[in-house]
């Protein structure tokens, strides 16, 4: 594919370094998307050659998401995308526990009537705002465990201590949206299922992982992960704008449950009811077939032009830049670098409209350009710091040459800036 084939017309010179928001279609996502929109258009519920020719199409690509995270086909729910697959897991959360309170005793129903989850103050909207309303309407109680400045991710003995007896799911993102950091998913998750196997008066911690910034990017495994529910986004690595979840064996209803949020039709073995939407679901399996096959060049690529952007931003600006996902021995999804310029006084988001080139962004694309992120304050990272910041993420056809042609815009804008304030650079932040 390229990526610069893709752009719109009048726009192919531009550089574009916002792939943590949305990725281009892969050319052979778009093949299987147009060739399921004039092949299979038929319902998939409809038993004539149409629908079941659609139904195959659709079953085919299940098998191909499934073996991208490591899983059984019979484990996946096709959705409309992140949004909605984590509201699902997240509701569900809260009816399994209610299903269960019978086996809370020893006087702890009283102290703990509301179900209670854990997550962090990392975690994108599509988590973080479900939870903040299930806390306001009394729905559940919510502990969200402050990520260690020290590491730019929550620490697992934090997130240990954080469990009550109505704890009924920990929820937490695989890597940051915005710095990139890869959160202690694994030994969160292998620590608790040690702690569920004592936990006989209560039910078992289910255990969640919004995985969208990290598939497609570094291997993501859910048996690896020993995750219960795992959030699938197709347009995070080069698919179609809708997603799945993962739940484990799901198929044999033992021991993860899931509750739809819909009701209608039979569709998705009624989790998800709805006519499916059968070309972007092709695309979505497609998507998915590419990162099994090429998930080592994806992440070696990324990884080496990612540090080619940082080498050259620290060889153009010096001092004057600060990376605000290199925190610690940490580690990071690789194409991801957030970036505050501090030898300018204005904010990312000012230094972005000023460039010729650059797309990119401040930090999610849902949050308001007008303000600090709200992730790297929470890593006590200086407010003067953080609304200087930027984030460039790559993707698999950035070149060497388009970073070069990246930075010397960004060079061009901050010098705009600093012309516009008089000529003179301020003093360089202190953090």
């Amino acid at each position: 594919m390229d990526e610069k084939e893709s752009s719109t017309d009048g726009m192919a010179q531009r550089i574009y370094l916002d792939n943590n928001a949305t990725t281009p279609l892969e050319l052979d996502v778009k093949e299987a998307i147009t060739s399921a929109l004039s092949k299979a258009w038929g319902n998939p519920s409809s038993s004539h050659t149409q629908g079941i020719e659609a139904k195959a199409i659709i079953e085919e690509s299940r098998q191909y998401v499934a073996e991208m995270l490591g899983a059984k086909a019979s484990d996946m729910i096709f959705n409309s995308g992140g949004t909605e697959g984590n509201n699902m897991i997240l509701q569900t959360g809260v009816k399994y526990f209610h299903s269960n309170r019978h086996c809370i005793n020893n006087g702890s129903m009283e102290k703990d009537h509301l179900p209670h989850f854990i997550t962090s103050n990392l975690e994108h909207d599509a988590v973080k705002l479900v939870l903040e309303h299930f806390a306001e309407e009394g729905i559940a109680s919510v502990t969200f465990v402050p990520a260690s400045s020290k590491t730019g991710h929550v620490m697992v003995d934090d997130v240990i201590a954080a469990i009550r007896p109505s704890t009924c799911m920990i929820s937490l993102m695989l890597a940051n949206n915005e710095t990139g950091i890869i959160q202690p998913v694994k030994e969160i998750f292998e620590r608790v299922k040690q702690i569920n196997t004592s936990r006989k008066s209560v039910p078992k911690i289910l255990l969640h992982t919004d995985a969208a910034q990290a598939i497609g990017k570094i291997p993501v495994n859910v048996q690896d992960l020993g995750a219960d529910y795992l959030t699938v986004v197709g347009h995070k690595f080069y698919g179609p704008r809708i997603g799945a979840i993962y739940v484990k064996d799901l198929g044999s209803g033992k021991e993860v449950p899931l509750y739809p949020m819909f009701y209608g039709g039979g569709q998705e073995r009624n989790y998800r009811p709805g006519t499916e939407n059968t070309a972007m679901i092709a695309g979505l399996g497609q998507a998915s077939k590419l990162v099994t096959e090429n998930i080592d060049k994806y992440n070696k690529h990324m990884q080496k032009i990612r540090d080619y952007l940082e080498e050259r931003l620290k060889g153009e600006f010096g001092d004057g830049v600060c990376f605000n996902g290199r925190i610690g021995t940490s580690c990071r999804i690789p194409n991801t670098c957030n970036v505050s310029f501090l030898s300018v006084d204005c904010t990312g988001s000012e230094v972005l409209s000023n460039c010729k080139l650059v797309q990119a962004s401040i930090g999610a694309a849902c949050h308001s350009q007008n303000r600090p992120s709200p992730i790297l304050l929470a890593l006590d990272i200086e407010e003067t710091v953080a609304r200087r910041a930027i984030r460039l993420s790559v993707g698999r056809e950035t070149t060497q040459e388009d970073i070069d042609k990246a930075v010397n815009d960004l060079k061009q804008a901050v010098k705009k800036i600093q012309n516009r304030n008089g000529g003179l650079s301020p003093q360089f932040v202190e953090y």
